[in-house]
């Protein structure tokens, strides 16, 4: 089969993510494999890549939010059968017998494994993953318009239900791309009353924000009209968050939802004030991997109220360009590769 595989950490380029040829996964009991039809790209991948992120082996596939038609099943699966459309999100595996586990807190599973990270993920022809893992999809939505709702608009659900806010709270949203985009489409069903503040350095991005109901668009210098009860934070970068720290109301939450940041300049210092920026029970907290009940709970409130995210499509071989695209934040709404 076609895939792109990884094969060595370092800048983005020919050299580290390649277009090749990978054997078509077999499956073992309670397997299913899935012929990919979508897979959204995500700046984890980009992470990855470029070293920030180590993947388990190399070459990997990347690529975590697929969406594909079954095309086989293993001995003993019993909630999939060949034709179904089946999709897939970051959560490749978990133990399920950890204090974690038990607790409705699998993403914390120390033997956790991510899609793409741990285990060959969606960037290929084919995929293959335990049926446990997997979620039934209605044929009726295309796949490109479900990808991305399986790592960005699933993990920006997770970070809306850290943020703990109620209806009529101010909520500030800090970078607008995949996730941040959908999370101010669920805050506007979940909190009609809520003023949603986005910030971003991009004006294509605020000019986003503000079509899709946000009551305020600035730049990320720019301080909130109004400070907020909640702030998620979706950027690469360290300086944004902290700087942002300071507006939050006492007993605001700041909840950065990034599996990495990247690496802080030699020449850039992180001021942090305890009476200013965390005095008054401010509290910051971060988002680590997923559930499958965060996926499953997302993927029906989606559906039930026919949200949908803003794509842009590329076709399976502009993988490469797609996450250099993201890398240089050229950002509208999420990007997926479509297979077909």
């Amino acid at each position: 089969m076609k895939a792109w595989a990884i094969q060595k950490t370092g800048r983005i380029g020919e050299d580290t993510l390649k277009f090749t040829e990978f054997k078509e996964p077999d499956i073992s009991p309670g397997e299913i494999l899935l012929r990919v039809k979508a897979c959204g790209v995500c700046h984890t991948e980009l992470d990855e890549i470029e070293g920030r992120l180590k993947p388990s082996f190399l070459p990997i596939i990347p690529g975590h939010q697929i969406v594909g038609e079954v095309v086989e099943v293993g001995p003993g699966v019993s909630k999939f059968e060949v034709g179904d459309l089946a999709g897939v999100g970051w959560i490749f595996w978990a133990c399920g017998n950890c204090e974690f586990c038990i607790s409705d807190l699998e993403n914390l599973c120390p033997n956790f494994k991510g899609t793409g990270l741990d285990a060959h993920g969606g960037y290929a022809e084919y995929f293959k993953i335990e049926e446990d893992f997997a979620f039934r999809l209605p044929c009726s939505i295309a796949p490109e318009e479900i990808a991305p709702l399986f790592c960005a608009g699933s993990i920006g659900y997770r970070a809306l239900r850290l943020a703990s806010i109620r209806d009529g709270h101010i909520l500030g949203l800090i970078g607008f791309g995949a996730s941040n985009h959908l999370v101010l489409k669920m805050a506007k069903r979940l909190y009609p009353s809520s003023p949603i503040f986005v910030f971003t350095r991009n004006p294509k991005e605020r000019e986003l924000a503000l079509s899709l109901g946000a009551d305020y668009a600035g730049d990320l210098h720019n301080p909130p009209p109004d400070p907020p009860y909640a702030i998620i934070d979706t950027t690469p970068v360290w300086k944004p968050a902290f700087y942002f720290l300071r507006f939050l109301r006492p007993g605001g939450r700041l909840i950065i939802n990034a599996i990495r940041k990247e690496e802080i300049d030699k020449d850039f210092l992180l001021e942090i004030s305890y009476e200013r920026d965390l005095w008054l029970e401010r509290e910051v907290k971060t988002v680590a991997n997923i559930t499958r009940r965060d996926i499953q709970e997302f993927l029906d409130f989606a559906i039930n109220t026919s949200l949908k995210p803003e794509i842009e499509v590329y076709s399976f071989d502009e993988a490469r360009l797609a996450l250099i695209d993201i890398k240089n934040r050229k950002i509208r709404g999420a990007k997926v590769l479509k297979m077909e």
